[in-house]
This record gives C-alpha cells, structure tokens and sequence, in this order.
C-alpha cells in the first residue's frame, strides 16, 4: 500500500486527532500504526470488515499488553472517529493488565545514584526527576523561565494531559541548578541538546539514568520514572498528605496516587500487626496487680 494511495484517508485522521489537540508524538504514532494494519490488510484500511481487525489482533497476540492496547486505542480512534464506523469499535477491547508494584529506591540509593551521574548537566537534570517528581517528559522540556527562586516553586507547562501545575523548588536542587546554569549558561531551554535550538531529548536523559545506576551498581531495573516513583514514596513515608502527592505528581485521580502506599515500606513497618496488638493485651491480663 503506497502512501499516495491513503493520503487523503491520513489526512483526514491527522486533521481529527489536530481537532482534539492530540500531542504530535501521539498523532506520529496513530498514522504509524494504521499504516501497519494497512500492510497487515495489503489494501486501504478504511476497507476493513470486523473480521479483519480481529485476525489483525489475533496475529499481534503475542505482543506485550501496552502495544495491544495502543493498537486498539489506534483503531478504535480511526474506525470510530474518522471513519464513524461503531460497528468494529463496539467489537474491540482492551487487554487488562495486572497492576504490578513500581520499583523504588530507598534514599541512600538515590544518593548514590545521583552522585554517580555523568556530568553537572544529567546530575542536574536527575535531579530535577527525583526532586521535584517530574516525568521524563517534563523535565527535558522546562525552560530555564520556568526556574522561579522567589517562590521557590518550577512551572510545569502542559504536562499529561495538558495541565499546568507547579511543584516545589527545594533549596538544595536551586543550588544545583544556579551551578549548572552558571556553567553552561543555557537560553530558552533548561537542558538543552546537541543542537541548542532543541531541547535534550528523552532518550539522552533515559541514556544517562542507566550509565548512573550501572555506575552506582544498583541492581534494581531504574529508570527516570523509577525516580519518579521514589519522589512520591519518599514524600509518603515523610507522612505527608497523598493528597498533596496527588497534586505534586499531576495525577487526574486519586487512585494512582494511593498506589505508593503499597511500597511506602517505612510506613508499613510502623504499623502495629493485630497479632502484636493482642500478645500486648493477653500479657497485661495476666500480669498480677502491682
């Protein structure tokens, strides 16, 4: 299937997904993988019967669930909006996905890993990561705007799902930046790239957060998201309000925030088992009167 052959058809897709200010990662991905279903079919995808996407989803079974889903969120998009085709989308449906725990850090080995980084620019930006709690995502694209030492707080414009929110600045991680500012003096973009024109991309830091944690010898799978995670257990076991968590961490619903309290470890261990609780009790019962 030839490109010229479906441009009107992607076209009209990348004109649906500009409507509802779909991100331009997002809208790349979508037209990617409609052109492979349309490899998959060897003719113009707006053809497809039902039976079609199923043997589509059947041959990508193998897949990883966060691909199959992509896939169906893919296609339902381009059969349901684009085409107005309900007849297939009502057919399609997601894979559910056992909810696993994330890995964390403990602090010493955040100190360790952040030492071990290459370099003021990605110990800076790690940092920032752990820090302030911020995707990958957000941290290449903060401007150095977006640093404001009066209030002691950094802007994240448009983070997921298009929201602005603002998280704190600590004292130590201000310090760190001015060092890193005062070296490399960066305009427009915090952490720039090799062309400063454009900021660093996601794949250098995630590049940079591996060759720390190699460096660190820790054992644990890290990732910038892994300091992510450590930041909001960290801020739980400090015994602060998840509601706060919520909002630091840009999260749309409670729930996803509640899932650090299954890996906040230092608060699990202070609670008292039932078990303990009654041996205290049958010991007072039967300790005779002072």
């Amino acid at each position: 299937m030839t490109d010229k052959a479906i441009s009107p058809l992607r076209q009209r897709m990348i004109e649906d997904m500009t409507i509802r200010k779909f991100a331009s990662k997002t809208q790349h991905d979508y037209v990617q993988r409609v052109k492979n279903f349309a490899g998959f079919l060897g003719r113009s995808p707006d053809t497809a019967s039902f039976e079609d996407v199923r043997r589509y989803q059947l041959a990508a079974s193998g897949a990883g669930v966060p691909t199959l889903n992509q896939s169906v969120s893919t296609l339902r998009f381009f059969f349901g909006v684009t085409l107005g085709r309900a007849d297939i989308v009502n057919h399609t449906q997601f894979v559910h996905e056992p909810r696993k725990l994330p890995v964390v850090l403990s602090p010493e080995e955040v100190a360790r890993f952040l030492d071990a980084a290459s370099g003021l620019k990605y110990k800076a930006a790690l940092s920032v990561a752990y820090g302030a709690g911020l995707r990958v995502s957000e941290v290449v694209a903060l401007k150095v705007s977006d640093i404001d030492s009066e209030r002691m707080v950094i802007r994240i414009e448009q983070g997921k799902g298009h929201k602005d929110r603002f998280v704190m600045l600590s004292p130590h991680l201000l310090d760190l930046l001015r060092a890193w500012y005062k070296a490399a003096r960066p305009q427009g973009w915090l952490f720039p790239g090799i062309n400063p024109v454009n900021p660093m991309t996601t794949r250098q830091l995630r590049r940079a957060c591996h060759a720390a944690a190699h460096m660190a010898e820790i054992g644990k799978r890290v990732s910038p998201h892994t300091l992510r995670h450590s930041f909001a257990t960290h801020l739980l076991e400090q015994n602060i309000d998840i509601r706060v968590i919520q909002v630091l961490l840009g999260h749309a619903k409670l729930d996803t925030t509640a899932l650090y309290a299954r890996v906040a470890t230092k608060t699990i261990r202070k609670i008292m088992s039932p078990l303990d609780h009654i041996t205290v009790k049958l010991k007072e019962s039967v300790e005779p009167p002072a």
